[in-house]
C-alpha cells in the first residue's frame, strides 16, 4: 500500500466517523441536550471558570423559560 492509499484510507476512516456523529447529534433528544448542557454549565461553575455577572441572570431566566417551553411541547409518553 502506497503513501497516497494509506492517506486515503485514514480520511476515508474519519469521514465515516464524522457521519456517524452528525447522525448521533442529529437524533439526540431535546431533553438529552438540555442535560449536557447543563452538565457542562455544572462542570464550568465547580472549575471556577465562570464570572458572577448580574447582568447574566436575566439570560438564565429567558434561558429557563425556553426550556420549560419546550419541555411543555414534548408529547408525553
Amino acid at each position: 500500500m502506497t503513501l497516497k492509499d494509506e492517506l486515503l484510507a485514514y480520511q476515508a476512516r474519519w469521514a465515516e466517523v464524522e457521519a456517524v456523529v452528525i447522525e448521533e447529534r442529529r437524533t439526540t433528544s431535546l431533553e438529552t441536550r438540555w442535560q449536557q448542557l447543563n452538565t457542562a454549565y455544572a462542570m464550568a461553575k465547580g472549575l471556577g471558570l465562570l464570572r458572577e455577572d448580574p447582568s447574566e441572570i436575566g439570560v438564565f431566566e429567558r434561558w429557563a423559560k425556553l426550556r420549560e417551553k419546550a419541555a411543555s411541547q414534548l408529547p408525553k409518553v
